[in-house]
């Protein structure tokens, strides 16, 4: 299998209600966010896309566009580590553009080859989840290869606890809250950021 230069992206849309117009804000360095499965990537990535008016791109979606293949059929087929390989040229290709917001794997930062890329071209954003919270979010679900096993919970626990120390090597940590929405996360990731002026620039 031989994966396209396909680079999905997407631009979001001004939302009065999450005031997109305005803010002043100023991304100055691609986000990428890291964490277990579960733990909100994709929703928050979009979400902080459309707050600061910039692209929002999803390795794992990128992937798929490009091997025209889901990626638990490339985990069946081709295996792990070919997956992991092809993850890593693709979230290379990803960053190689203006600053974005960019949803990672839960596996992508685990490579030392990726967080070194990451920490070129942006900086990583560790959403650290509870494992309950995770559990409840992914226990219904059939799109994460890794937890096709007889024990999925047990499964998860240990994976937990083997990706937290290096998901803790991020450049920053988001707690994220159970009872939190959406929106309240992001503000707080903005809030966040906004203590670097060097990642975002807010207007004075």
């Amino acid at each position: 299998m031989k994966l396209s230069g396909a680079r999905p992206m997407f631009w979001p849309k001004s939302c009065a209600r999450c005031g997109t117009k305005g803010h002043g804000l100023r991304l100055k360095r691609t986000i990428v966010l890291v964490g277990m499965m579960g733990s909100g990537k994709s929703a928050i990535g979009r979400a902080l896309s459309a707050r600061l008016q910039v692209p929002f791109q999803d390795s794992d979606a990128a992937i798929e566009e490009a091997a025209q293949e889901t990626i638990a059929e490339i985990f069946a087929r081709d295996g792990e580590a070919f997956f992991r390989r092809r993850e890593t040229e693709v979230i290379q290709r990803l960053l190689d553009g203006p600053p974005a917001v960019l949803s990672t794997g839960g596996g992508a930062f685990l490579a030392a080859r990726n967080r070194e890329i990451i920490a070129q071209a942006g900086v990583s954003v560790w959403l650290d989840a509870p494992l309950q919270l995770l559990w409840e979010r992914v226990r219904h679900k059939d799109t994460r290869p890794l937890l096709r096993t007889p024990d999925p919970l047990a499964t998860l626990t240990t994976l937990f606890k083997e990706r937290t120390p290096i998901y803790a090597k991020a450049g920053l940590t988001l707690s994220v809250r159970p009872r939190n929405s959406i929106e309240q996360t992001t503000q707080s990731l903005i809030e966040l950021l906004q203590d670097h002026p060097d990642i975002l620039e807010t207007p004075t």
